[in-house]
C-alpha cells in the first residue's frame, strides 16, 4: 500500500501541475488569442491576470478540501480534486477564440481556470499529507519530497512540449490549434490518476483517529482557536516556495523571451534542462530535511535567496546561453531546498485532526496572495521601472519573510506525527 501511496500521489499531483504549466507556458500564445490587438505587454499582463484571479479562489477551495480531508478522508479529497481539475482543463482547450465569440473567450477562460484553481488547492496538501502519514519515520522528508518532485516533472512534461512545439510550429498553427493539444491530454491523465486514487487506504493514523473518534467537527474552527501561531508560522514559511515556484520555474521562459530577448525555443530549453536537474535536487533536499532538521535547511534556503537572487538575475541579461543555463539550475537548486522540505515541514506542524486544513489553508493563503499575482506584479514592475532584474527583488523579500517564520518555528524532523 505505500508504494501504492506514493504511485498515486506521484501521478495525481503531476496531473495537476502539468496542467497549470501549460497555462504559463503558453501565455504568450494565448495573450493573442484570447486578448487580440492589444498592446503585448498590456495583453500578456490581462493573460497573467487571470492565472493571478484563479489564485483567489484557492483559499476558499483550502477551507473545503481541508474539511473534506480532516473529517471524511484523505483518499476522498484526493480522488474527486484530479478529477475536478482535469475537466476544467480539457474544457479549456474547447473554448472558441476572442475572434469567434468576443469577450464570452476570455470569459468563459475565467471560469474554467477558477474550477482549476479551486481543485488544486486540495492537491498538494492532500498528496503531502498522505505521503507524511505512510512515511515510516526519519524518512518522512525523503517520502513527501515526492510531492514537489511530482511538481516539477509536470512542469518538464509541460515545458517539453512547449519547446518541441514552439520548434515545429508556426505560429498560425500555434494561434489556430496548436496550443490546445497539451490542455486535451487532460483527459486521459485525469482518468488514470483517479483511478488510481481511488484504489487507495485511508492512513493508518487517519483510521486510528477515527477508530477513537476524535475527530474534531469543524477542523477550520479548531485550527484558527488552537493552532493559530503554527498557521502564521506555515503562512510565512510558504511565501519564498510560493514566489520562487512560479516566478523560476513558470514564468522564466516568458521573462527570457520578452524582457532578455532571448529565442522562445532557447527559453524552453534552458526551463526544459533547470527542471531535470530540480527534480534531484528535490530528492537530495527531502534527504537533508531528515538528516540535519527542517529548520536548518529552510533557513539555508532563505540566505541563499537573499545574498544571491539579484546577482544571479543580473547575469541572465548576459546573451550567452551557457550562463542562463547555469543561472537557472543554481535558482532551481537554491529553490530545492525550500520546496524540498517544505511539505514534511507543514505537515509535521499541525496535528492529525487539523493536519489536511492546517496545511491547505497555509499553503493556499500564501499562493493566493503571492503565489498567483507573481507573474503579474513581475511584468508590472518592469512596465513601470524598466528594471528588468525587479523580480529578483520580490523573491528578496519572500526569502526575508520566510526566514523570520522559519526561525520562530519548532523542530518536527525527529519527533513522532502529532496526534493532540
Amino acid at each position: 500500500m505505500r508504494k501504492r501511496v506514493v504511485g498515486a500521489s506521484f501521478i495525481g499531483n503531476f496531473v495537476e501541475w502539468f496542467d497549470y504549466a501549460v497555462y504559463g507556458y503558453f501565455a504568450v500564445v494565448i495573450t493573442r488569442v484570447f486578448f487580440p490587438g492589444s498592446d503585448p505587454q498590456v495583453g500578456l499582463m490581462m493573460t497573467f491576470g487571470l492565472f493571478a484571479v484563479s489564485f483567489l479562489i484557492r483559499p476558499i477551495g483550502g477551507f473545503f478540501w481541508g474539511h473534506v480531508g480532516d473529517r471524511i478522508g484523505r483518499q476522498a479529497a484526493l480522488s474527486w480534486s484530479i478529477l475536478l481539475m482535469s475537466v476544467a482543463t480539457f474544457c479549456i482547450a474547447l473554448i472558441p477564440s476572442y475572434a469567434s465569440i468576443g469577450l464570452w473567450a476570455p470569459l468563459l477562460l475565467l471560469l474554467l481556470r477558477l474550477v482549476q484553481g479551486f481543485s488544486a488547492s486540495g492537491e498538494y496538501a492532500g498528496a503531502s499529507a498522505f505521503l507524511v502519514e505512510y512515511a515510516p519515520n526519519g524518512r518522512r522528508g525523503l517520502y513527501a519530497a515526492i510531492v514537489p518532485a511530482s511538481t516539477a516533472a509536470g512542469l518538464l512534461l509541460g515545458s517539453l512540449l512547449a519547446t518541441v512545439m514552439t520548434a515545429v510550429l508556426d505560429d498560425q498553427q500555434m494561434e489556430s490549434w496548436g496550443w490546445r493539444l497539451p490542455f486535451l491530454l487532460a483527459a486521459p491523465m485525469g482518468l488514470i490518476g483517479r483511478y488510481i486514487r481511488s484504489r487507495l487506504e485511508e492512513t493508518p493514523v487517519f483510521h486510528e483517529m477515527a477508530a477513537k473518534k476524535a475527530e474534531v467537527a469543524t477542523p477550520i474552527g479548531t485550527l484558527f482557536r488552537n493552532h493559530w501561531r503554527q498557521l502564521l508560522q506555515a503562512t510565512g514559511a510558504v511565501l519564498l516556495n510560493a514566489v520562487g515556484f512560479y516566478v523560476i520555474l513558470s514564468y522564466m521562459p516568458t521573462y527570457l523571451s520578452t524582457e532578455m530577448g532571448l529565442d522562445a525555443t532557447l527559453s524552453f530549453i534552458a526551463t526544459t534542462v533547470a527542471l531535470v536537474t530540480y527534480i534531484g535536487f528535490i530528492f537530495v533536499s527531502g534527504t537533508l530535511s531528515d538528516r540535519c532538521g527542517r529548520k536548518n535547511v529552510l533557513i539555508s534556503a532563505s540566505l541563499l535567496f537573499i545574498l544571491c537572487t539579484v546577482p544571479a538575475f543580473l547575469l541572465l541579461g548576459t546573451e550567452n546561453f551557457v550562463v542562463i543555463l547555469l543561472i537557472q539550475i543554481i535558482l532551481g537548486a537554491m529553490l530545492t531546498l525550500n520546496d524540498g522540505t517544505l511539505p514534511s515541514y507543514l505537515a509535521e506542524i499541525f496535528p492529525t485532526q487539523v493536519r489536511f486544513s492546517g496545511f491547505a489553508v497555509s499553503f493556499n493563503i500564501a499562493n493566493a496572495i503571492f503565489g498567483g499575482t507573481a507573474p503579474l506584479i513581475a511584468t508590472w514592475l518592469i512596465a513601470t521601472s524598466g528594471n528588468t532584474v525587479a523580480p529578483a527583488w520580490m523573491l528578496v523579500v519572500a526569502a526575508v519573510i520566510s526566514l523570520v517564520a522559519v526561525a520562530l518555528s519548532r523542530e518536527t524532523s525527529k519527533s513522532p506525527l502529532r496526534t493532540d
